[in-house]
This record gives structure tokens, sequence and C-alpha cells, in this order.
């Protein structure tokens, strides 16, 4: 007991010492305040953390990637003034080849034949003892065989590589004649936006995608083989013979019900009259009703805030010669995070004699990077509209849950017109 006594003695005395000494010992030591600390995969990370990612490869970003010259003209549509048929100044539109090099020489071939032979082996021949050198950027292996009775080389080097699809350029100093697969061309467009639009939308719905735009001097280059040359000379003519070009404007929509029940698309009828829904055309998914001007996206939308929530998620248009096909990419006219950012709306369409009818002959069709969604063969006439429904949101959600309705639909508005290319 008096051992205790003596302890506690001490202690006091201890803490009746100078504050300065107090601080050396942990039992009188005032509290500390620590900052908040979260540990996360054995990081520790506070406010004064620099944020740690990972490693990016080197790929384009995607909004890089979404810039387009074309968007502004091509994703604003104007609904108040818009007209169905319209009549433009026909223009030609030039191809000219470009990367072809130097002119050939001024020589003379006369009875020159070549037998299952490939092009550099043909051309070598017929160059053989005049200094040019017959070069190959990648193997070209197509055996051609024919005969020459007499012209200029350039003439003949031009029959040879149009033959075994091939393209030559010639350097005049190096004297060298190089072979390739591939080649470029400018194609010279018309002035107005419509024209340059169709030609455009032609060529990519041809697959060519490779193209570069100049909006300024209306050009365009083009690259590619001997197939992506007869298809775009194929283009450029039937612009120039057709009288039409079909154009479609369009708006896409998210509609979520504000119920857990359906859209109910039978009360179309009553509200706006059975006169003005033509057809229904059934999908694989979805259906397509070919409807009367009274069907407009102002109508449309008015319809559909009846029964739900209503939000459009891209607009925008495209053109086509009269008998091509084109496409709509609904990523370039919407924001990236869209769960529909890939897809597309493609079209064919011809407009002319329909049974002893004037009719647009159109097939149109959905498609995402899974295959495509559903198509439907339209015969309508000037100054319908397509509304196509039925295509359910949940096309487009690639994770196992969502929290999207699995009633939202997604909601397709189509107003087709037809501009003539007036034959001076």
């Amino acid at each position: 007991m008096k051992s205790l006594k003596k302890i506690m003695t001490n202690t006091k005395r201890i803490c009746l010492m100078p504050y300065a000494l107090c601080l050396l010992l942990p039992a009188c030591q005032p509290r500390q305040e620590f900052d908040t600390v979260r540990v996360i995969d054995t990081l520790v990370i506070d406010e004064r953390s620099v944020p740690i990612y990972p490693r990016k490869a080197a790929l384009t970003t995607d909004t890089a990637r979404r810039f387009a010259l074309d968007l502004p003209a091509r994703c604003i549509v104007d609904w108040g003034n818009q007209r169905v048929l319209s009549i433009l100044p026909q223009e030609d539109v030039e191809m000219v080849r470009l990367d072809a090099g130097d002119p050939l020489p001024d020589i003379g071939v006369n009875d020159f034949d070549f037998e299952s032979q490939t092009v550099s082996q043909v051309l070598e021949r017929m160059f053989a003892g005049t200094g040019i050198n017959v070069l190959e950027s990648e193997p070209i292996l197509d055996k051609i065989s024919g005969s020459i009775a007499s012209g200029q080389v350039e003439d003949a080097t031009e029959l040879i590589t149009t033959m075994g699809k091939a393209y030559y350029s010639f350097d005049s100093d190096l004297r060298d004649l190089t072979l390739k697969r591939n080649a470029r061309w400018l194609v010279k467009m018309p002035k107005d936006q419509n024209m340059i639009m169709a030609l455009v939308d032609a060529f990519r719905g041809a697959n060519m995608r490779n193209l570069m735009v100049n909006w300024e001097d209306k050009t365009l280059i083009l690259e590619g083989n001997y197939q992506t040359e007869r298809e775009a000379r194929q283009i450029i003519a039937d612009l120039g013979a057709q009288k039409y070009i079909i154009a479609w404007d369009i708006d896409v929509y998210r509609v979520y019900p504000r119920s857990d029940n359906p859209i109910i698309w039978m009360n179309m009828l009553p509200a706006f009259g059975q006169k003005n829904v033509k057809m229904s055309i059934p999908g694989v998914v979805g259906r397509l009703l070919v409807t009367s001007s009274e069907i407009n996206t102002k109508t449309l939308q008015t319809f559909l805030g009846q029964q739900s929530n209503v939000v459009l998620i891209s607009q925008g248009t495209f053109s086509i010669p009269n008998g091509w096909q084109s496409r709509f990419d609904i990523g370039q006219c919407t924001r990236e995070e869209r769960l529909e950012t890939d897809l597309i709306i493609g079209a064919t369409g011809r407009f002319g004699d329909y049974g002893g009818y004037q009719k647009i002959d159109a097939k149109i069709a959905l498609r995402t990077r899974g295959g495509e969604i559903a198509s439907f063969s339209v015969p309508s006439s000037l100054g319908d509209n397509y509304v196509i429904i039925g295509i359910p949101t949940h096309s487009f959600v690639e994770t196992p849950e969502t929290l999207i309705s699995p009633f939202a639909e997604l909601v397709v508005f189509m107003s087709p017109r037809v501009v003539e290319v007036r034959k001076d």
C-alpha cells in the first residue's frame, strides 16, 4: 500500500512539471488529428494524391474519330422548310487520276503479242532496250493475253495495266515505271450541296471509306483498287444519267412509357384517322408504317407524349442517286454515350414508274455491329412519310442487366424527298 501511494505521488509531481517537459511524456501529450486515408488495392489515397490511370493504347480517341466537316449539314434537318420535290441544274462530275507520274516517252509499238504472262513480264518485254526499268510495289500475279498491232507506248501501257487490273506511275528522271494495285483520284464535284451529299453518300454506300472531301473547293480524293475505280465511275455515270436524287430526312427517338405498359400504337388510327396510315409493313423485328404528311415530327411527338416521355437522340439527312444505296450512321449525329451509337439506317431507292404509279420504291434496313435488326420493302408516293415502330431499346443493351424499362422503344421517323436534276 505504501509503494502504491508513492507511485501516485510521483505521478502528480511529473504532471506538475513545466509543459515543455510534459510534452516528452506519452501520457501527457495532447490528442492529434489525422487526415482521412483510404486504402484501395494497397494504394494509400488522400486529398493530396495524384490520380493514376492505366496506360492507354495508341488509338484515335472517339471524339476525334467522329469529327467530320459534313456533320453540320448532315445532322440538322429544317423541318419547317422542307420541299418533297425540288429541281436542280445538271452539273458534270469529273474523275481525274492522281499520282500517274510523268508522261511516257514517245515510242511506237508494232506487232506486239503476249500470252499468259503477268503485267510486269509483258512490260519488261515491251520496254526492252529502252532503258526503262519495270518495278512492282507489290506482287501482281494476274496472267493476261493479247496483241497490239500498232500504237504509242503510253496507250499500250495503259491497255496492258488495265487488263491486269493494275496501275502504273513513271519517273522520267530515274527511268522507273512502277506497278501497283491501288491508285488515287480527284473527283471534281457539283457545287450544289444536295448533289455533293448524294455523291458522297453513294460512295459510302458502296463501302468506300477512305474519302477525303474538301468542302471549300468541292473536290473529293478517293483511293482504291480497280474495283473501287469501276464502282466510282459507275456511280458518277449514273448520277449524270439519272434524272432524280432521293433524299431522306430522319428523326430518331427513344420512347419511355410512363407506366409499366408498352405504347399502344393502335391508338394512332383514332388519333389521326385511318386514311392517314396507308400501309403497315412487318419486319423480323418492328414494323414500318407508311403515313400521309398529316403525321409529321410535331404530330407524332404530340401523340407519343400522351403515353410516354420522348427523347430525340439523333437527327440527320442523307441522299442517294436514283437506284443506288446509302446509309445514315446514328453515331455521327448523336452523343457518343448513347446505346444506339452503332445503329445504321441503310436505304436503297428508285423513283419512277411502279406498276403505272409514280412511286419511291425503297428498301430500308436497320443494322448494328451485331448484324441486321430489321428490313422493310417500301413502295410509297411522293409526300408520304415512314414511321418505324416496335424496335426494343433492349436490342442495343449489351450488359446482362439494365435500368432501362423493357417497354422502351426506338422510333424512327423518315421523310423521303426527291430532287430532280434538270437536263439542260
